[in-house]
């Protein structure tokens, strides 16, 4: 697949890695020329400079062959061009753009992204898709990631292995064998900076950060079993009101029984965060890392605090305060993955990376044919995908022990109709279920492989609404 990648910034560049290394012909494009030149000689891709909506540049990167074109610079309206240029000139089969504005956002508005009109295939909104993963961790204390797969009848956790939890000193492949009582099945392991599908024999630690496919029905069971007894926050505190903040607070505003402060530096946009969320909601207006505005919105007594500013340093240092005056968890929005290590030893519970979250919503788009959702890991080590099994694939032509998964690939959950099944290497997956499966990178083209069809080429999915309603 050729593709276009405009910007080359966080997520552009990571976005043409993961496609590059795929073996995927990539093009990036930039304005900037260091962060042309850092693209092509960090990663196979090629890197040139110039505008990513002039038609002459986008016919010098080959856009007369390409498959699809992604749009991520920090314009909007660069991204929004380079999608009509893309279509109108070059026929470009597949256009998506990553928009902030929220006036490009409205569902009323969505026949201006229409195939006569601007046609972009999907729009990708950083702000409410941060918003959302923040809101999810926040109904699932004690995890570090939460994302519902299969319309939510199987979850995926990231948990953390704590202090006289009960599965700490038992092997992968034991727990497996319990998985249809436990509700669970481990699927990734991150322990001293090293993330991978963890082997039958290998025993968990105090400390280890892990991901399970979990049933929701035995959410308790689940959060006990590594250790954590944590409530739903009732007292939450929002530190920044840019548009992630605003998305969060507007979603939490809806929930009558919590308790919700926010803190906005600026006056003007204070004032009209107030305004709009009305007396439900504490708007208080200064310096987050003043001491006597945090005691003023009692952070001592906080639940939670969700530190979502535009500014790494403040969020970090804003949280380390207010765990040490006595904040139950910090949530905090990190850009920088250069300072993802330290944040656990300073006492941060859950770090949010925009870009990680952009990505996983890209790549959600990307991947083609059978696999119709995606959620890049924590460590960049691989991906949980979701799929359907298709009549005259691999997957299909025997039990999952027999089917001959490549290594690096573990089916975590078998989805068939209602139901919501913990495979062990006995289990028949039939044409029309759907599969959980993590990924390792290394693991794709073959992972791929096993959910195609022999000699068919996987099509693209086709273009749906591009403007995704907010979940309430």
């Amino acid at each position: 697949m050729r593709v276009i990648v405009c910007g080359a910034g966080q997520v552009g560049s990571t976005i043409a890695r993961h496609l590059a290394r795929e073996g995927n012909d990539v093009t990036v494009i930039d304005l900037d020329p260091a962060q042309a030149r850092r693209a092509d000689e960090s990663y196979d891709v090629r890197g040139m400079v110039g505008h990513a909506s002039h038609p002459a540049t986008l016919r010098e990167a080959g856009a007369q062959d390409a498959d699809l074109l992604v749009a991520v610079t920090r314009s909007d309206e660069v991204n929004m061009v380079a999608c009509q240029v893309a279509h109108s000139l070059f026929r470009v089969k597949r256009r998506i753009a990553r928009l902030r504005h929220h006036g490009y956002l409205e569902p009323i508005w969505q026949d201006l992204y229409a195939l006569d009109q601007m046609p972009i295939d999907v729009i990708i909104s950083p702000e409410r898709e941060v918003a959302r993963g923040i809101a999810r961790r926040l109904h699932t204390p004690g995890a570090f990631d939460m994302v519902p797969l299969a319309e939510g009848r199987v979850q995926l956790l990231g948990l953390k292995v704590e202090d006289g939890a009960p599965v700490a000193g038992r092997s992968v492949g034991a727990l497996r064998q319990e998985a249809a009582r436990s509700g669970f099945v481990v699927v990734a392991l991150l322990r001293e900076d090293r993330a991978a599908v963890p082997a039958e024999t290998e025993r968990l630690r105090v400390g280890d950060d892990l991901y399970v496919i979990a049933q929701p029905a035995l959410m308790h069971r689940i959060m006990t079993a590594f250790g954590h007894r944590d409530v739903p926050a009732r007292r939450l505190l929002i530190v920044g009101g840019g548009n992630v903040g605003l998305h969060l607070a507007r979603r939490l505003a809806q929930e009558s029984l919590v308790s919700l402060k926010l803190i906005e530096h600026d006056p003007q946009r204070a004032e009209a965060i107030a305004r709009e969320l009305g007396p439900d909601v504490v708007v208080l207006q200064g310096d987050a890392l003043e001491r006597d505005l945090l005691e003023e919105a009692h952070v001592g007594t906080v639940d939670t605090l969700v530190a979502v500013t535009n500014d790494d340093e403040t969020n970090i240092f804003v949280s380390v305060l207010a765990k040490r005056a006595g904040c139950g968890r910090a949530v905090t929005l990190v850009n920088k993955a250069s300072y993802e290590p330290v944040l656990d030893a300073m006492g941060i519970d859950v770090v949010v990376s925009p870009s990680a979250i952009t990505i996983s919503s890209i790549l959600r788009h990307v991947r083609r044919g059978a696999i119709t959702q995606v959620h890049r890991l924590r460590g960049d080590f691989g991906e949980v995908l979701e799929a359907e099994a298709l009549a005259g694939s691999p997957l299909v032509a025997a039990p999952l022990g027999q089917v001959g998964l490549p290594r690096g690939m573990l089916v975590g959950a078998v989805l068939r109709g209602k139901d919501a099944i913990i495979p062990d290497a006995t289990t028949q997956v039939r044409p029309g279920d759907h599969v959980i499966a993590v990924v390792a990178h290394d693991a794709l083209r073959a992972a791929e492989t096993v959910l195609s069809i022999p000699g068919q080429e996987l099509p693209q999915r086709p273009p749906q609404n591009p403007i995704e309603a907010d979940e309430a």
